[in-house]
């Protein structure tokens, strides 16, 4: 009888809080004013943008204009890694990442040696770890950015970023994280573990599909990924995706509200 389902892949996506669409409703049929508009009627929609970029941004200890949405982890390790090369590539065109990234990250470093970029890709243990030890023996005089997860999508591992984020400050180059399968399960503070960017998507905590968001920290320069419009302090144009980025706000909110018993 396959009329009860028993879904455990909650890795992959998870269901939608009743909560958060019931939060992101109103914002399709009642409050659909565009925030870019100059009109009062917008004024609902812009705040409840900004509201949500708050949230996200207190929930990971950053300041709201760090927080560039996105539409999810993919977009975001794009542009974490594309914007970074091309804000320092003429410092220097080396990068150093893991074997067991997702392919986001993976695809992109590939795309980026083609641009001329040298990507230094570690081995992990049997367990899955990187060890600091290698990202510091990896760092060259020439390397801007190194990107490490902080759990690994297949199988879990969490890996040790804050040591990996202290020696990448040691030596001047910026830290990335894709931390999508992370957020909702474990607790990131930007400013403790020292991350200069970091990738994040609501469908893994009971957000809405097809928006995420990107933390970037504010002293780091990094470039627009799309021309158009002003939106997203004119890092990202396109109207705002309002709906989604309420209930991601709603999701990051509830997922953190009961997280210590869950």
């Amino acid at each position: 009888n396959m009329s009860k389902c028993i879904y455990m892949d909650n890795a992959a996506t998870t269901q939608v809080y009743p909560e958060v669409f019931e939060a992101m409703k109103p914002y399709f049929t009642e409050f659909y004013g565009n925030p870019s508009s100059i009109y009062s009627f917008a004024g609902n929609s812009k705040k409840a943008v900004e509201d949500s970029r708050k949230t996200i941004a207190d929930f990971l200890g950053a300041k709201t204009e760090e927080i560039y949405f996105t539409g999810g982890g993919s977009e975001s390790d794009n542009w974490a890694l594309k914007a970074t090369a091309d804000a320092y590539g003429n410092k220097g065109k080396h990068i150093i990442t893991s074997k067991i990234e997702h392919h986001a990250i993976l695809h992109t470093c590939e795309y980026l040696e083609k641009k001329g970029f040298e990507v230094t890709y570690l081995d992990v243990d049997e367990n899955g770890f990187v060890n600091p030890v290698d990202v510091e023996k990896a760092i060259r005089p020439d390397t801007i950015l190194i990107s490490i997860m902080t759990a690994n999508n297949e199988i879990g591992t969490i890996e040790p970023i804050a040591e990996i984020g202290k020696i990448a400050k040691e030596h001047g180059v910026l830290f990335h994280t894709d931390a999508v399968q992370a957020i909702g399960n474990v607790r990131i503070d930007v400013r403790k573990i020292g991350i200069d960017a970091l990738s994040m998507s609501a469908h893994k905590f009971y957000g809405p599909k097809g928006i995420g968001a990107l933390y970037v920290r504010d002293d780091v320069n990094f470039q627009r990924i799309q021309d158009g419009g002003h939106q997203e302090r004119d890092k990202r144009a396109g109207t705002e995706n309002v709906a989604e980025i309420v209930g991601m706000g709603k999701a990051i909110e509830m997922s953190y509200k009961n997280f210590d018993e869950h």
